[in-house]
């Protein structure tokens, strides 16, 4: 709010709830909308401890007020509002405005986070953003409102992505309403449909989110859009202040300030292009699937954001892809590409701000140029890595994914059990879905010598399973096992939160028999196929 240009439009007092067309500025000062009487559910008590913050703060009246959205407990230097921001959307590098309700894209943002504080914490600075704090000019008529079960979704998953070590947005509180509840489309109960049947009543809920920026290519592509469009005459400074604010945020342990800005730029675009490819190869090691991964949904810092229509893969598929409305293009394996696309976007976005610089743009063209390798070695070497072995083997690779896909393994629970080691294919046979025939047996089999031999020419085999189990987790987010934390929690019982909150804290580490006989097993055969368990539409 120091640093950046608000709306010129904009309300001074933040009550500014309606959609409507912001056609300049970085942000909107608005105030969230408290959700009423706010209960706690949940809190990270890693989080809190990085934070240097006291466990029982989350339980102080006025600090759930001010997370579950009443910004009126703040005092100075915090403000009396907060912000959202707009940001235009790109699918698989098309430009879209359809989602925007005037046809203009200036209506296309941050329809229901609110951020409300920015501080540094241990030397880290960190921005809090409420998800769910009530409707905001970019809300599109909607109400601004998550439910309770998309948000313990999010909470969990930021908390476990970081214990994996994926670079993430974190997860900070969560408080739930008894007595505001919101309606969505949903699944009923043992459904098998596509899409949801039902709509269902839920309680509102607002989860804090943290990170140090929640800039994303979308937002840099809305400002190089008015500066193509020549929307007004502070677009091109408005583009470069936003470009700024993302190195500040972001990248300034990285790069040096006393470069020239095209050099600062140039870069920019070099360290984000290492950030979104590492990032991608982390995802495709745990079996995260994005499920939607727009430039509007892509970190400008190299992190995972915006935790809606995601999902781990159990039985493994290249292309599976939890989310009903989200194709093959997003699937799972399909991300290294729709990375790229994402990518071309930022690229395109902040190539007007060298115009004027022909050898710093021929140097940007060069690193967009480079992406597709990037992307290559880190997936090489992720895949190296997390087999064990000392170098990348193609043929290696490509049989055990072909042979993976014909035995149905449950991807988690194959790759745990092979960084055992092991010398017989029994030991993998617990992940298969389906009995194995002799034949592809004898294919495993040759497979598993194979990779053996090159293993134990690496050296100690002591070493190397020590180094598999610390890349391939003992334990994955399972939806069936994520539902009923969701569902007791909408009655008021958050203990299964609080167990899958310990369980995902340490998912490397080797479970006890009663956690192992729980989460470490392969999908029952009744939720293949389940509405809101093995997909679900992106309504939250």
């Amino acid at each position: 709010m120091d640093s950046l240009q608000a709306d010129p439009q904009a309300t001074g007092d933040g009550h500014d709830h309606r959609p409507r067309q912001v056609f300049s500025g970085h942000y909107v000062p608005v105030t969230p909308t408290p959700i009423p009487a706010p209960e706690y559910v949940a809190h990270s008590r890693t989080l809190f401890n990085e934070l240097g913050l006291s466990d029982e703060l989350a339980h102080d009246e006025h600090f759930r007020r001010l997370f579950s959205g009443d910004i009126t407990v703040a005092r100075e230097p915090m403000r009396p509002v907060g912000w959202a921001t707009g940001y235009a959307l790109s699918i698989y590098g098309t430009e879209y405005i359809q989602q925007c309700p005037f046809g203009t894209g200036n209506g296309y943002g941050d329809g229901r986070a609110i951020s409300v504080f920015e501080g540094v914490f241990n030397g880290r600075r960190w921005e809090m953003q409420l998800k769910g704090g009530g409707p905001t000019p970019y809300c599109r008529g909607a109400d601004g409102r998550a439910v309770l079960r998309s948000s313990v979704r999010e909470f969990l998953a930021q908390e476990f992505m970081h214990a994996l070590g994926v670079p993430t947005s974190r997860s900070l509180t969560l408080y739930a309403s008894r007595s505001e509840t919101v309606r969505r489309p949903w699944y009923s109960p043992n459904s098998r449909s596509l899409d949801p049947d039902i709509l269902v009543d839920n309680p509102a809920a607002i989860t804090t989110r943290v990170a140090p920026s929640f800039l994303r290519v979308g937002q840099l592509e809305l400002f190089a859009r008015r500066v193509r469009s020549g929307a007004h005459p502070e677009a091109l400074n408005e583009l470069r202040m936003i470009v700024m604010h993302l190195i500040e945020r972001n990248y300034r342990p990285e790069i040096d300030p006393g470069l020239e800005f095209s050099d600062q730029v140039v870069e920019l675009a070099r360290l984000f292009r290492s950030r979104l490819t590492a990032l991608v190869a982390h995802w495709i090691r745990v079996g995260y699937c994005q499920g939607n991964f727009n430039s509007d949904n892509c970190a400008a810092g190299g992190y995972t954001l915006d935790y809606g229509p995601f999902g781990f893969c159990e039985l493994f598929d290249p292309r599976f892809q939890p989310w009903t409305g989200g194709g093959e293009h997003f699937s799972f394996f399909n991300q290294p590409v729709a990375a790229e696309a994402n990518y071309q976007m930022f690229w395109a976005a902040i190539r007007p701000l060298l115009a004027e610089n022909t050898q710093a743009l021929a140097r940007l063209d060069q690193i967009r140029e480079g992406f597709a390798e990037a992307m290559q070695q880190e997936l090489e070497v992720m895949w190296a890595r997390k087999l064990g072995l000392s170098s990348y083997d193609a043929a290696l690779v490509n049989e055990l994914l072909e042979l993976m896909v014909l035995s149905k393994v449950d991807y988690t629970i194959f790759f745990r059990r092979l960084s055992d080691i092991p010398e017989q294919l029994s030991a993998l046979k617990e992940s298969f879905y389906l009995p194995s025939s002799e034949e592809l047996d004898a294919q495993w089999t040759r497979w598993l010598k194979r990779w053996r031999d090159q293993i134990t020419a690496n050296g100690d085999l002591g070493e190397t399973s020590a180094a598999m189990r610390r890349l391939n987790p003992a334990v994955t987010w399972r939806e069936w096992l994520i539902a009923p934390a969701y569902e007791q929690a909408a009655e008021g019982d958050f203990s299964l939160i609080q167990e899958l909150q310990e369980v995902f804290s340490h998912p490397y580490d080797e479970p006890s028999a009663e956690v192992k006989a729980t989460y470490d097993r392969l999908k029952p055969r009744e939720f293949f196929n389940a509405g809101g368990v093995s997909h679900y539409s992106c309504s939250s």
